[in-house]
C-alpha cells in the first residue's frame, strides 16, 4: 500500500478522510469544518464474528482501498481487508452535497472450511467524549415515536427482537453534543437490529447494524454474506441532521414512479368498515362521494378475500389471495376497479402477502411454505424458501394484473420474533429472518421492475417497520393505525427525524367502527358539536405528508363533506407541492400523547430555493391562548409576505424579524389550526 494515499469524502457539511497507512486504515474527521465526531481508538470500522473469534479493521490487514463504480454524484470507497480465510469488503458511500454516509459490508469466505458467523455489526466507530445527550424512539402499536432523551453517562442498547424494525424502538437515534451539533443514525434493515452506545474515559463505542441475538450464518467457500446498511448523518441541529436523510432519500433511495409523485389523496374503507360492513356496493357509493370530492384513488383494504361467506375473519385467513369473497364482491375485483377508474379515480388493493392465518387452506395445500420455530407455526410464509418466494411475487403479479389495479397496500401484522430455523428452506437455522427479508425485497423489487407504474405502500399494523431499507423497496410508509390530532403530530414529528414528508402516508382523525378502539378515537362526523375550525384541523394534519381520509363518505353531513372537499382541493393546489420537494422544519417541540408537552405544534415547509415557504400552526387543548412562531433559515434583510393560502394578507415581515420575534398567534382556537404561505415580496 502507498502511504501517501488519501481518500476524502467531502460535502459542505462534513468531511471524512481515509488513509492508507501500510496495512492499516487510517480514518480522520467525520464533522463540519472544525468539528470532528471521531475519537482516537483504534479503528475498528466494522465488527465480525467468526468462529468465535471477531475481525474488523484493526485486527485484519488492509490488502487495498480504492473507488467503486457509482452513479453521478455518488462516491463509494471500499477498502478490502482479509487473511486468506475471511474476506472483508468494508463500503463507505457519500452523497454530492449531503452530509451524510452509509456503511456496510461484504463478507466472503476465501478459505476452504466453513465459517460460521454469528455477529456482524456494520459500524463500529469509536467517537470524542462528549456530555453527549442520546434522542431515540419507543415503539409499539398506536405508540410509535415515543421520543426518548437520555444523558448518555451509562451504556445503552437500542434494539428490536421482534422480527420487525419499529417494534419495541425505531431503528433511529440521534446523538447532540454539548455545543448542539447533532450526530444521527439509523440502521437500514427491516428485521432485528441493534444500536450499541458504550462511553468511557476514551469517549463512546458505537456499533450496531443487524442484531446478534439468535443470529448465525455459515458460509460455505466461496459463499458471501452483505450485512444492512447503517446511515449516519451530521447537522448543526436535529432539524439540519433530519435533512440530510430526507434530501438523500428524495434523490437517491426512494422508489419515484408518476402516481407516487403526484402524492394522490387517498380514500381507504378500513376505519369506517374494517371487514365486517364492506362490500361491492358499500365501495362503490364511496368511490362515487371520493370522486366528487376530489380524491384521487380509492383502496379496497381487507375483507375482499377468503370463502364466500359476509362474516368470513380476515386475519384467519390471510394466505388465501386466489379467494375472492363473491358474498362482500359478487362481481368481483376486477369489475370494482373498472367502475372505480371509470370514475375518474385509480384503484388500490390492500395484501398482507407474508402473513398466514390459522384458518388459510394455503398451509395445508403447502406445507413447506409455514415459518416454523422449533416446530411452531410462526404466522407467516417464510420466503427464505425460494418457493415461497416465487410464489409471493406470482400471487401479487396475478392480483395486480387482474384488477389492472394502480397501488397495492402491504400489509405485515406479525411478529416474527427470531424468525424460521427450518432447515428445509434453504436457510440454516440461525439465519431464517435474514433470507426471508432479503427475498422480501427481491419480490418487492421485481414487482417494480414489471409494474413501474404501481406504487408500493409499506405497512406494519401501521408504523411498526418503518426503517430506511424498506423505503427503497416502496414508495412510502403507513406511520401508524390511530390518527387521533395529538397522536398525528407526534407521528409525524417523529417520522420527519429520519424520513421525507412524502415518503408518510396517514390519515385524518377517523371514525371507527370497531367497538375495542382506542378511547381517544372519538371522532363523529355528525356530532353537533363538531366545529368548523376542529374538522380543520383534523383535516390539516393529514396534509402534513401524503393525505388520506377514512372516513364513511356518503353518511357525512354536507357542511363536513363542502369543507373536506374544500381541503381537498388546497391540498392538490397548493400543498403537495411542498410536501414533495420541501425541506421541514420542526419549530417547536414534539407533542405527546398524554398531554405533559408543548401544546403549540408547527412545522415549516422551505422550498429548496428559500423564496416560499408553508406554515402549519396547531393550538392543541390545554395550549395557552398566545404563542410566537420564530421560522428558520429565512433571508436576514428580504421583506416577506405572509397570507392564508385563501389569500388572504396577514402580515409583510423582513426575514430577521420572523425569525427572532416570530409570528404571534392570539386568536387560534383550542383545537384550531392555520396555514399559511410566507414568500419573497416582490
Amino acid at each position: 500500500m502507498d502511504d501517501s494515499r488519501l481518500i476524502s469524502l467531502l460535502t459542505p457539511g462534513m468531511s471524512l478522510d481515509l488513509f492508507a497507512e501500510g496495512d492499516r486504515l487510517r480514518v480522520e474527521g467525520f464533522g463540519a469544518p472544525g468539528r470532528s465526531w471521531l475519537g482516537d481508538a483504534p479503528p475498528g470500522l466494522f465488527g465480525v464474528e467468526i468462529d468465535g473469534q471477531r475481525y474488523d479493521a484493526s485486527s485484519l490487514p488492509l490488502v487495498g482501498v480504492g473507488e467503486a463504480d457509482a452513479e453521478t454524484g455518488i462516491t463509494q470507497i471500499v477498502a478490502r481487508f482479509g487473511d486468506g480465510r475471511v474476506q472483508v469488503d468494508h463500503h463507505l458511500r457519500g452523497y454530492e452535497g449531503a452530509a451524510l454516509v452509509e456503511t456496510w459490508q461484504t463478507v466472503r469466505n476465501v478459505g476452504g472450511e466453513p465459517l460460521h458467523v454469528t455477529r456482524v455489526d456494520s459500524l463500529a466507530w469509536s467517537l470524542l467524549p462528549d456530555e453527549y445527550t442520546l434522542l431515540h424512539y419507543d415503539s409499539d402499536w398506536g405508540r410509535e415515536f415515543d421520543l426518548r432523551r437520555v444523558s448518555l453517562r451509562e451504556a445503552v442498547t437500542l434494539e428490536t427482537r421482534c422480527g420487525r424494525a419499529s417494534k419495541g424502538q425505531h431503528p433511529w437515534f440521534a446523538l447532540i453534543g454539548a455545543d448542539g451539533a447533532v450526530f444521527s443514525g439509523a440502521v437500514a434493515w427491516s428485521g432485528n437490529w441493534v444500536m450499541r452506545f458504550e462511553p468511557g474515559d476514551g469517549g463512546v463505542l458505537l456499533s450496531g447494524g443487524l442484531h446478534d441475538w439468535a443470529f448465525a450464518r455459515d458460509l460455505l467457500p466461496g459463499e458471501s454474506l452483505d450485512t444492512p446498511r447503517v446511515i449516519v448523518a451530521l447537522g448543526a441541529d436535529l432539524n439540519a441532521a433530519s435533512q440530510q436523510f430526507a434530501r438523500v432519500g428524495r434523490q437517491w433511495w426512494y422508489p419515484r414512479n408518476a402516481l407516487s409523485a403526484q402524492l394522490p389523496v387517498e380514500w381507504n374503507h378500513w376505519w369506517s368498515y374494517e371487514d365486517r360492513d364492506i362490500d361491492e356496493n358499500v365501495f362503490r357509493a364511496n368511490v362515487d362521494a371520493a370522486a366528487a370530492m376530489g380524491c384521487e384513488i380509492a383502496v379496497l383494504d381487507a375483507g375482499w378475500f377468503g370463502p364466500s361467506e359476509a362474516g368470513s375473519p380476515w386475519y384467519a385467513l390471510r394466505g388465501d389471495w386466489d379467494r375472492v369473497n363473491r358474498a362482500r364482491f359478487p362481481s368481483g375485483l376486477a369489475a370494482l376497479a373498472d367502475y372505480t377508474r371509470a370514475k375518474g379515480l385509480k384503484f388500490g388493493l390492500w395484501c398482507e402477502i407474508e402473513g398466514l392465518g390459522e384458518q388459510a387452506a394455503l398451509a395445508d395445500d403447502r406445507p413447506d411454505f409455514p415459518a416454523l420455530r422449533d416446530g411452531e407455526r410462526l404466522g407467516y410464509v417464510c420466503l427464505g424458501n425460494p418457493a415461497a418466494e416465487d410464489w409471493a411475487y406470482a400471487m401479487l403479479a396475478r392480483l395486480i394484473e387482474e384488477t389492472a389495479c394502480d397501488w397495492v397496500k402491504l400489509d405485515f401484522n406479525v411478529d416474527p420474533g427470531a424468525g424460521c430455523n427450518r432447515t428445509d428452506h434453504g436457510h440454516g437455522a440461525g439465519d431464517g429472518l435474514l433470507a426471508h427479508y432479503h427475498a422480501y425485497y427481491r419480490v418487492l423489487d421485481r414487482l417494480r421492475a414489471r409494474f413501474p407504474e404501481v406504487v408500493l405502500e409499506n405497512c406494519s399494523s401501521g408504523g411498526l417497520r418503518i426503517d430506511l431499507e424498506m423505503l427503497r423497496h416502496t414508495h412510502l410508509t403507513f406511520l401508524s393505525d390511530p390518527d387521533w390530532p395529538t397522536h398525528d403530530l407526534q407521528i409525524f414529528w417523529g417520522a420527519s427525524t429520519m424520513l421525507a414528508p412524502d415518503a408518510c402516508l396517514h390519515w385524518s382523525f377517523s371514525e371507527w367502527c370497531n367497538p375495542d378502539r382506542p378511547v381517544q378515537q372519538t371522532f363523529d362526523p355528525r356530532d353537533p358539536a363538531l366545529t368548523p375550525h376542529q374538522l380543520d384541523t383534523y383535516t390539516r394534519i393529514a396534509m402534513l405528508g401524503a393525505m388520506g381520509i377514512s372516513q364513511k363518505l356518503p353518511d357525512l353531513p354536507d357542511w363536513v363533506r363542502a369543507r373536506l372537499a374544500g381541503h381537498i382541493r388546497v391540498y392538490r393546489e397548493q400543498v403537495r407541492r411542498f410536501v414533495r420537494e420541501a425541506d421541514v422544519f420542526r419549530l417547536t417541540d414534539q407533542p405527546q400523547r398524554d398531554g405533559s408537552s408543548d401544546r403549540w405544534c408547527a412545522f415549516q415547509y422551505r422550498l429548496p430555493d428559500g423564496a416560499a415557504h408553508l406554515l402549519f400552526v396547531f393550538r392543541l387543548a390545554g395550549a395557552e391562548a398566545s404563542r410566537a412562531i420564530r421560522l428558520a433559515r429565512l433571508r436576514t434583510d428580504c421583506m416577506y409576505t405572509v397570507e392564508t393560502v385563501e389569500g388572504e394578507r396577514i402580515a409583510e415581515l423582513r426575514g430577521r424579524d420572523l425569525m427572532d420575534a416570530g409570528l404571534r398567534f392570539d386568536n387560534l382556537p383550542e383545537d384550531g389550526s392555520t396555514l399559511l404561505k410566507i414568500a419573497i415580496s416582490g
